[in-house]
């Protein structure tokens, strides 16, 4: 097995403050965000091909999770990035590093997005290109500022935005289970030339952006009590069950609405108002709206953890490994969001669907070389090799999907960090 080729200091137990229940909520949080909410519009025009996509997400997502449990708990004081660096070498720790950090600003603009769009429902003149993109901004940085106030307090938003989201999820399963119990519901019908593998690929890309954030445990590690245990079992339970969440509401929303009512800033509200009531609708979308801030919270805090763990790591100037009283990176919280803000404003003339679409798939593919590299780490540490490999390639097949426009992109952005390395390391030496 190989040695380590950099190690960083452990986070002191006084800093840990993330248990099992706020580890959970921290990844069904990120991963019940925007996602569930706005990605009924994207998937509609696939019909049963995205339900199969679905399936093949969850299934890819579990595998991989699974993967990253297991190198968590053999490097249990080791980042993600740590990791691969370990298996090989620093350079390749970083540019996964990297790639991680922009995908976590890339999707913490997507879920601004997404609750501004549904927002938009209550208060139209938000769909406006400019108010959409200045309240986009004004959540992100009230996201950091709760961040800003310490784990503790990140950790505690989580579980109560993950109780409240849960909400508007259990009206919509209720009225699918009346609707189609009475055959009030118009379920698509099944293709008749059955499913097609173009169909399957490209929604795959799209509903792995759903499932996004299964290794937020393994990134957050530093704040985590006891993580060779906590982080497996947060991340395997948070998994399976948002995966069953997804499969059931964003299929049965983009099966059973009208296709013309599925193209709105919240499919969600707009399926309660079709087989509901317009007033319930209303409150639906501020649930979802606070939804998406709450997976906006959790994702904001790994956006300080990354660059931390890397500057530590002397991957990234050492300024940035700089914490305050309560361990808070407020310097890394502080550029993520400004980086974020940029991006924002350079893409505000885009409608918020267009928007979101198309953030959503530059966010997955570069996440993905996360997926990537512990599934190479796992592989070259001998651990858990069948799930690596189908890890490996579930992931690779995802990229595909994602189309050449998407993941071209994150390889570029990859690209765009190796001068800051050099400069890092050669402060460093």
């Amino acid at each position: 097995m190989p040695t380590p080729d950099i190690a960083a200091p452990p986070a002191p137990s006084s800093a840990r403050t993330l248990g099992l229940a706020a580890c959970i909520a921290l990844v069904m949080g990120n991963m019940i965000g925007s996602g569930v909410f706005l990605l009924p519009a994207a998937l509609a025009p696939f019909g049963w091909d995205a339900v199969a996509g679905w399936v093949f997400t969850i299934a890819g997502s579990l595998v991989l999770a699974f993967v990253i449990a297991r190198l968590t708990v053999a490097l249990p004081d080791a980042s993600a990035s740590q990791m691969i660096a370990r298996a090989y070498g620093p350079l390749a720790g970083f540019a996964i590093g990297w790639i991680y950090w922009l995908s976590i600003i890339i999707t913490n603009v997507t879920i601004a997005v997404a609750a501004t769009a549904n927002l938009s429902s209550v208060l139209p003149a938000l769909a406006a290109p400019g108010a959409g993109a200045l309240c986009s901004i004004g959540f992100l940085w009230a996201m950091t500022g709760v961040n800003l106030i310490g784990a503790r307090a990140a950790g505690m938003t989580q579980i109560a935005t993950t109780c409240i989201k849960l909400i508007p999820i259990a009206v919509v399963l209720v009225l699918l289970v009346l609707i189609l119990g009475s055959g009030e519901a118009q379920v698509a019908p099944f293709p008749a030339q059955g499913l097609t593998g173009a169909g399957i690929t490209a929604s795959a890309a799209l509903t792995l952006w759903a499932l996004l954030g299964f290794e937020s445990a393994s990134v957050a590690a530093d704040k985590v009590r006891d993580p060779a245990r906590t982080i497996p079992r947060a991340t395997l339970i948070g998994t399976a069950a948002t995966g069953l969440i997804y499969l059931l509401v964003c299929s049965g929303i983009a099966l059973t609405l009208p296709a013309a009512e599925t193209q709105t800033g919240s499919p969600f509200a707009a399926f309660v108002s079709h087989y509901w009531s317009p007033g319930p609708a209303r409150y639906i979308a501020i649930f979802v709206v606070v939804s998406c801030l709450g997976a906006l919270n959790g994702w904001t805090l790994l956006q300080g953890e990354v660059p931390l763990a890397m500057a530590r790591a002397g991957e990234l100037p050492r300024w940035l490994a700089a914490t305050n009283a309560k361990g808070t990176p407020v310097r890394g919280l502080i550029l993520s969001t400004l980086l974020a803000s940029l991006l924002l404003v350079a893409n505000s003339l885009q409608g918020l669907v267009a928007l979101f679409t198309a953030m959503a798939l530059l966010a997955t593919s570069a996440t993905l070389w996360l997926y990537v590299g512990c599934a190479l780490a796992s592989l070259r540490f001998r651990l858990v090799v069948p799930a690596a490999v189908i890890g490996l390639g579930y992931a690779l097949w995802t990229l595909w999907g994602a189309g050449l426009v998407a993941s071209g992109s994150s390889i570029l952005l990859m690209a765009a960090g190796l001068p800051f390395y050099w400069r890092a390391r050669r402060g460093r030496a």
